[in-house]
């Protein structure tokens, strides 16, 4: 799988932004909390690749990759019910010396 397949997107929300901008001093509950970012993976895509796409495309260093599987939403148009399509979601820990400037 090529690293451009491996990340889809960013997520940007407001949740996110506060994460990506939270530093990692301010964060004592839990080592590696700071500078977090979140992204729209391939939903076969592992915690190594997700590492390995995010440190060539961006040019920075991870500490730690978090993964979740999000189901899709049951949607109803007119008298058809469907489903919204499942996707997987990463969150990314930098080091603390790297940053980047999406978010």
């Amino acid at each position: 799988m090529d690293i451009y397949d491996v990340i889809k997107r960013p997520i940007i929300t407001e949740k996110s932004t506060h994460q990506a901008q939270q530093s990692h001093e301010s964060t004592g509950s839990r080592q590696a909390r700071g500078g977090s970012y979140t992204f729209d993976v391939h939903p076969k895509a592992s915690k190594p690749q997700i590492r390995d796409a995010v440190e060539k495309i961006y040019n920075v260093k991870v500490q730690s990759v978090r993964t979740s599987n999000r189901q899709g939403k049951s949607r109803r148009y007119r008298f058809k019910i469907g489903r919204t399509a499942a996707w997987k979601k990463a969150v990314v820990v930098l080091d603390p010396n790297s940053h980047i400037d999406l978010f």
